[in-house]
């Protein structure tokens, strides 16, 4: 049975930590669902690149791939760079993916944005600080 692909877009750094939120993120979708075969991309200074976990999405039985940058607001990346990987038309976010002599739909997931779930994670954020406050 064929399934999605999710190819989860970090941004990557020089310090080890955005490469295990985005690996540990990846792991935790993975952990949550059967429904994709999720991999984790990064777009400078970590591996693997997007580029390459694009190539190694075309060995892959999948029927979709679906791109989800885990960043929180548009910027040059999300509506440039990405995009101009995935090989999209400025401002679309639906084309086509080649693999194992076929094509399947590709579908580019929007940023974080501001979202209630965001708003409930900075929260219990909050509590846990002022929880460090007590004695």
């Amino acid at each position: 049975m064929a399934m999605k692909g999710m190819l989860l877009v970090g941004h990557g750094s020089k310090l080890p930590h955005n490469k295990e939120l985005i690996e540990t993120t990846a792991k935790l979708i993975a952990e949550k669902t059967d429904d994709y075969i999720v991999k984790p991309g990064f777009m400078s200074l970590n591996t693997p690149t997007v580029e390459e976990q694009l190539e190694a999405f075309r060995d892959e039985n999948i029927e979709m791939l679906v791109v989800v940058p885990l960043f929180l607001a548009k910027g040059v990346h999300i509506n440039q760079d990405i995009p101009e990987i995935l090989g999209l038309p400025k401002g679309e976010r639906l084309g086509t993916f080649q693999l194992n002599g076929k094509s399947v739909p590709l579908v580019y997931a929007n940023p974080i944005g501001s979202d209630p779930l965001l708003a409930e994670l900075m929260l219990k954020n909050a509590s846990e600080a002022v929880a460090e406050l007590k004695p």
